[in-house]
């Protein structure tokens, strides 16, 4: 048994010291998966906020001796999703005249990565590569997220997201395809 089951077990079985042990090996990597997701830290932060609080009301359904981290991803991913679909609806027309373009709610328009920051890499090939990660679609996108930048397995990104492992292989490799060629663009001049 892995250490986040005893954990979970151990809280399930109201030992609080045992959540706020579960929360701290857990939640730095819901915030880094959800920044990645939204592209913004302080939005990752709130929904991890309300990852746990589903956590805590479903505990009941967790099954025992299992490893509850695949399970608390696929609840902040819902949670991702449902927030990212409530702010699509909350979108305000703000146009005067003809061409009504509403407000895009920040870091939640489609470009999750735009808070994001270079790495001590070559800038711009960093620049690029989020670049191009940002313009995949939604599944590939969230399966280099979880398999490259989380350390996911492809067996545990697919529990994440509900696909199968044939599937979530097939969307990573899809993803790494499209980001070769878009990088590889770069690399010869022709830009993104």
């Amino acid at each position: 048994m892995s250490v986040e089951a005893d954990l979970m077990t151990r809280y399930c079985d109201g030992d609080a010291g045992a959540f706020r042990d579960l929360y701290a090996r857990v939640a730095p990597r819901l915030v880094g998966y959800l920044q990645r997701m939204c592209g913004e830290r302080a939005t990752a932060e709130d929904l991890v906020q309300q990852t746990f609080l589903k956590v805590h009301g479903a505990r009941s359904a967790y099954v025992r001796g299992a490893d509850p981290v695949p399970w608390m991803f696929a609840i902040a991913r819902r949670t991702f999703l449902d927030e990212a679909r409530r702010r699509k609806r909350a979108r305000v027309n703000v146009s005067r005249g003809e061409g009504d373009l509403p407000e895009v709610p920040a870091a939640m328009d489609g470009s999750p990565l735009a808070d994001a920051k270079p790495a001590a890499a070559d800038p711009e090939l960093v620049t690029a590569a989020l670049d191009a990660l940002s313009r995949l679609p939604p599944a590939q996108r969230e399966a280099i997220i979880l398999t490259k930048m989380s350390g996911k397995s492809i067996a545990e990104a697919a529990a994440i997201t509900g696909a199968t492992a044939g599937a979530m292989k097939l969307r990573a490799h899809r993803a790494y395809v499209a980001l070769r060629r878009a990088l590889a663009a770069i690399g010869a001049g022709g830009g993104p």
